[in-house]
């Protein structure tokens, strides 16, 4: 079986897409109307300094991941058992799975990065080399308030979200344990109850439009199973609050038998942390 995965924020980058603006320009100029300016021109030039930001960072990153997908259909016309997308990600699974069209998606999109580019005060960072209930133990015993877990990348990769502040000072209680943490540069505490407001707004924008029917598996970052096709609104607007249980997803469709995972867009992001998640498994049933 095969499984194309789409990565979502951080695997942006100047230059990505190169060579598929022009190769389906009839997309390309659907994205420019849609947006008010040029997807091209912000993706390999980045005038303005703003690929970085996320209101134009996941248009960018939708863009090119929907054109990376097709032009990989067209040089192996086989499309995927399974398909799964890393939070902004999870909207090219849908897209390739049929439940909207491209300007659909991308207008979803396009709301979903202005609303999220509205928060302000959150931060986020990653603890890499403890499990999930070391995180939460460290959380719960130094009595840490206003940080939740956001991703669960791996079983040994956990990204906190919440106060930036808080997220700053905190550090030094995982890197006791041996862990590294990072902070990351991001505006708001993504992935957490901080963004439940705008998720309300996000889900009453998500009324304006209908779903067509899903034709390849999508798994949810919000329940690490397949999409049922009731559920696609409810999914996408608890996304934004919720964790993004990605060890879980990627767990679940190994457990479906022997897979081969492909990421489709730019980066290799996922590649990376499916290998680990891989390992990871493989080292728990030795």
């Amino acid at each position: 079986m095969a499984a194309f995965v789409f990565p979502g924020q951080g695997s942006q980058h100047k230059g990505m897409g190169s060579d598929l603006f022009d190769q389906y320009a009839a997309l390309t100029e659907i994205a420019d109307d849609i947006l008010g300016y040029s997807i091209k021109q912000l993706c390999l030039e980045d005038p303005g300094k703003q690929l970085g930001e996320t209101r134009y960072t996941q248009p960018a990153l939708y863009v090119v991941n929907a054109l990376s997908y097709l032009k990989k259909l067209k040089e192996s016309d086989n499309p995927p058992d399974y398909v799964a997308g890393h939070s902004l990600g999870e909207y090219n699974a849908l897209l390739a799975a049929g439940a909207f069209d491209f300007e659909t998606g991308l207008l979803l999109v396009k709301k979903r990065g202005e609303l999220m580019s509205r928060v302000t005060g959150g931060g986020m960072a990653a603890v890499i080399g403890l499990s999930r209930d070391k995180v939460e133990s460290a959380l719960w015993i130094n009595s840490i308030k206003g940080v939740e877990i956001a991703n669960f990348n791996t079983p040994s990769q956990i990204v906190l979200s919440g106060s930036r502040d808080v997220i700053k000072k905190i550090g030094f209680l995982f890197e006791n344990e041996g862990a590294i943490y990072v902070v990351l540069n991001v505006s708001g505490a993504f992935h957490s109850s901080y963004m439940a407001p705008l998720a309300r707004e996000f889900g009453e924008y998500l009324d304006n439009f209908s779903y067509g029917g899903i034709r390849i598996p999508v798994i949810s970052n919000y329940t690490a199973r397949p999409y049922r096709q009731q559920e696609i609104k409810k999914n996408l607007t608890e996304q934004i609050a919720s964790p993004v249980k990605w060890a879980e997803s990627i767990t679940y469709i190994m457990s479906q038998g022997q897979t081969i995972f492909e990421e489709v867009g730019p980066g290799n992001v996922l590649t990376g942390l499916i290998k680990k998640i891989q390992r990871e498994a493989a080292s728990d049933y030795n």
